[in-house]
């Protein structure tokens, strides 16, 4: 049989358990992948629906019904999970529609649409954490992260063979990195707080999915994650009027104390640093292990935000030094590349 064929069973006795199967054949209809190894089935119930296998051995099953039921009741729109079997890795969840922000989002509306997406954000930052039984984002996993870059990106996609003197100056930058994550207000974290992650409803609140891999970690990490997204750019002066109204309603809330509009950004900035770094490792990735080619396409922006903002930071300019020498020429010869001076412009 095969895990389709179960998936169905599974789903037909939860509806039929519930009362809620459909008037004629159950029809589950395969949804595009992500960068998991989750499959997606939206079915044709008459409350919009959608079936999940999620392998337990690669997917924390568990984390996301946990987290799914503490962000519903900070008021934020996750989906509502109406049945699980975690041993096989079955979920029946609510279905928030077929629309991102990505989809949605323009010139025109990005003041709207990102001021509800932020408002959220402030939300479901406002979690409490001392009671969450979540991964803390320490130094440990911060460098993990990051190594995803010096093992990845750089010698299996690039080919670069990295000398002793740049594994040093890779290690200073990492450490440099870390420092000011850890000394940021720790929050709850979704990790990827992004545009193809949040479901636009018309008349509704936003939706929110993927948030299976939280954490407590930095409180800029997922506001840079959304505005300087791997799939859009915005204009550098619109990022930085939407992260600093963020950072004024933070501290309205109590999330943190009163700082510099400088030291904010500083954070911002550095926790973007960390987390483009990481991604360019995670796309390379994804690309060279799990055969999932289509990240490809977006790392000339990628590298983009990682030198716009080392450059910017004098003690990073070794890196990007380093990585412009080394590193550009290299990317210049993938078939994926792209002027990554241009890439996201409009």
């Amino acid at each position: 049989m095969s895990a389709q064929t179960e998936l169905h069973h599974w789903v037909q006795a939860t509806l039929s358990e519930k009362g809620w199967l459909p008037s004629g054949p159950l029809i589950m209809t395969a949804l595009t992948g992500d960068a998991g190894f989750r499959s997606y089935f939206r079915l044709n119930t008459q409350a919009p629906l959608i079936a999940v296998d999620a392998p337990p051995t690669t997917e924390k099953n568990e984390v996301f019904a946990y987290l799914s039921h503490l962000l519903r009741l900070q008021g934020v729109h996750a989906p509502e999970v109406y049945a699980a079997d975690f041993d096989k890795g079955y979920l029946l969840i609510e279905d928030l529609g077929a629309e991102t922000l990505l989809m949605r989002i323009n010139g025109e509306n990005a003041n709207i649409l990102y001021g509800e997406v932020i408002t959220d954000l402030l939300r479901l930052q406002q979690t409490p954490t001392k009671s969450l039984d979540l991964p803390h984002y320490d130094q440990a996993l911060l460098r993990q992260e990051m190594q995803l870059f010096v093992d990845w990106f750089v010698p299996k996609l690039l080919g670069y063979q990295l000398s002793d003197a740049d594994l040093a100056m890779l290690n200073q930058t990492f450490s440099a990195l870390e420092k000011p994550a850890l000394e940021q207000p720790q929050v709850l974290v979704h990790r990827d707080y992004h545009s193809r992650n949040l479901m636009i409803r018309d008349g509704l609140a936003p939706g929110i999915v993927d948030f299976q891999d939280g954490v407590i970690g930095p409180i800029t990490y997922d506001l840079v994650s959304l505005l300087r997204d791997c799939y859009v750019r915005w204009p550098v002066e619109s990022v930085e009027r939407w992260a600093l109204a963020y950072g004024n309603m933070a501290v309205e809330v109590g999330l943190i104390r009163p700082i510099t509009q400088k030291t904010f950004l500083r954070w911002f900035d550095l926790m973007g640093l960390q987390r483009h770094i990481k991604v360019l490792g995670i796309f390379a990735r994804l690309h060279l292990r799990d055969d999932k080619d289509g990240y490809l396409k977006d790392l000339p922006l990628v590298i983009r935000y990682t030198l716009e903002i080392a450059e910017a930071y004098p003690e990073f300019l070794p890196f990007a030094d380093w990585f412009r020498t080394n590193l550009i020429p290299l990317a210049k010869s993938q078939a994926w590349y792209q002027d990554y001076r241009k890439a996201g412009d409009k």
